[in-house]
């Protein structure tokens, strides 16, 4: 049930929702890896949206140079652990969900275990290594991943559901695999690709509207445009061949 407080929040979009609506926003729990430029504005307009239960795993200390693009952290949070910074600026966002951050790198030895029973994963990384590991945990566990990329003025979404799209083995078998590269970024980049990645994510749960399922959307800021192009699985992927068609 929705409190007073929670039905006056959200006020807002209960009337494109409904109060039912926003019993489910309120009872999903969701995976972010990073919190970093894509993980900054996914998890702040989550938890505006009124997403029950955030969990942010990510391993790195803010820096000046984060500073143009991740949000979330400020001047102050300097040599903080991005976890911290981000847990303190998300309760203060919105003190009527559960936000949990956790201090690790993601390795395959313990992404099970941080993802937990969380209903989604939400890939916020800058790495395709790790990105695969998120691919390879979602399709074990049965529940959708949300993938996001930046590059410049560039950017890339789309849904993966295990059994029912192309998994990120499939759209990109062979993507680098260098977790070191750092890469140019223009701040408002990561804004609009992680806003992308969160609408899908509220539509996801809400059951409502078109899905990016094997859908690879394309954003180009220089020229202001959104293309689509059509991805299929692949009947020989190692990752996802073993999950049944509908």
């Amino acid at each position: 049930m929705l409190t007073s407080k929670e039905l006056e929040r959200y006020n807002r979009q209960i009337r494109i929702i409904g109060e039912g609506g926003q019993e489910r926003l309120k009872n999903v729990r969701v995976f972010i890896a990073g919190a970093g430029g894509l993980g900054a504005p996914i998890s702040i307009y989550l938890a505006v949206a009124g997403v029950g239960k955030i969990r942010i795993v990510d391993h790195d200390t803010v820096e000046l140079s984060n500073l143009n693009r991740q949000i979330l952290h400020w001047n102050r949070d300097i040599g903080k652990r991005k976890t911290e910074s981000a847990e303190e600026k998300l309760k203060e966002i919105n003190s009527d969900i559960e936000v949990e951050c956790i201090s690790k790198t993601i390795y395959e030895e313990n992404i099970i275990e941080l993802v937990g029973d969380s209903d989604l994963i939400i890939d916020a990384m800058d790495n395709f290594p790790t990105r695969y590991i998120l691919n390879r945990t979602a399709l074990a566990k049965n529940i959708p991943l949300f993938y996001g990329a930046i590059y410049g003025f560039e950017g890339q979404v789309t849904v993966i559901i295990p059994g029912k799209t192309a998994c990120l083995s499939c759209i990109f078998p062979e993507a680098s695999l260098s977790p070191s590269n750092t890469f140019p970024v223009i701040g408002v980049t990561p804004g609009i690709i992680g806003v992308l990645q969160a609408t899908e994510v509220i539509k996801y749960i809400l059951g409502i509207g078109e899905l990016l399922k094997n859908k690879l959307l394309l954003w180009d800021g220089l020229n202001l445009s959104l293309d689509e192009i059509e991805v299929v699985r692949n009947p020989e992927c190692e990752d996802c061949s073993d999950y049944g068609r509908t």
